[in-house]
């Protein structure tokens, strides 16, 4: 007889305030355009899930000198700070896996996107990292 996982996994309250806490981070990091700092909480290869003008979906594997080159010239220079007000919704998949969902409000110099996306975060050594990302628009750039 095969044994499947559980896969009813309940976090703890641990769980959803280091993940939350790993958020404001990266967030804060962003809103700074820190995109080495941004670079520090991923692990690379790092996944990147997408589709193309063309409707087409796409993927690709980043590592760190593509996230930084990338994420340096989408980010843009400026000395006005980003900010995000966003709406996130953890699926645990374990203490160490967890799928984001997020919509988020990204203002700009006085310009407002909506993004609707999802990271998969795993946790190694206690801490929280991005593995994978999932938004749609990206792939022409992939």
């Amino acid at each position: 007889m095969t044994h499947l996982p559980d896969t009813g996994y309940v976090p703890t309250a641990e769980d959803r305030a280091s993940l939350a806490a790993w958020f404001a981070e990266y967030d804060a990091c962003s809103a700074r355009r820190d995109v080495e700092r941004m670079a520090d909480m991923a692990v690379f290869p790092l996944n990147l899930v997408s589709d193309d003008a063309a409707g087409d979906g796409r993927s690709a594997q980043w590592d760190r000198e593509r996230f930084v080159a990338t994420m340096t010239r989408v980010m843009g220079e400026g000395d006005e700070d980003i900010s995000f007000e966003s709406t996130r919704t953890p699926v645990f998949v374990s203490s160490a896996m967890a799928v984001v969902f997020s919509d988020s409000a990204m203002t700009a110099q006085g310009h407002t996107q909506h993004l609707r996306y999802a990271d998969i975060l795993i946790r190694r050594n206690g801490r929280w990292a991005f593995q994978t990302m999932v938004q749609s628009g990206w792939g022409d750039n992939l």
